[in-house]
């Protein structure tokens, strides 16, 4: 056996750390506290952004059905992808579901059958229109797990 060398071991410095200005000490409670209480002055409008974006999904239904092209293909798609993210920041977990079922239908295909369509369309003005909220509701659950399970189908054939 020969000399062995030492093992030197450097820790690199972390430059996004130093530009953030983070001391890595924990979160500021105080900012913390102010969101909270933003958010909490935000949630009265919450049913209002649900239904405008509900209303931007049936509008995009609609000139979809009118003329199935890309341009309305793609405004329904845009629609449903937006409910999609913004129902969960509404606490509409439900509806966050069907609308991604929904943009899995839509993705890439412009001969989505306009009856499925129409399925997670009215499903989601429902589930809106009633605050259901409710992820373990039974019945809500067998109409999710149906409209996936078709849109599994098509997307196999």
């Amino acid at each position: 056996m020969g000399k062995s060398k030492p093992i030197e071991i450097f820790t690199p410095p972390n430059m996004l750390k130093a530009k953030a200005g983070g001391t890595g000490l924990g979160l500021d409670a105080a900012a913390l506290k102010r969101a909270e209480a933003a958010m909490e002055e935000l949630k009265t409008e919450f049913a209002e952004w649900m239904n405008a974006d509900v209303e931007k999904l049936v509008e995009g239904r609609n000139a979809f059905a009118k003329d199935p092209c890309a341009d309305t293909h793609g405004r329904l798609y845009r629609a449903s992808h937006d409910l999609k993210g913004q129902a969960l920041t509404f606490e509409h977990p439900v509806v966050a579901r069907m609308a991604a079922s929904l943009c899995k239908l839509l993705d890439g295909a412009i001969n989505t059958p306009l009856l499925l369509v129409d399925a997670h369309v009215n499903a989601i003005r429902i589930l809106a229109r009633q605050n259901v909220r409710d992820v373990s509701d039974p019945t809500t659950n067998a109409v999710a797990a149906e409209l996936e399970a078709q849109v599994r189908e098509i997307q196999a054939a």
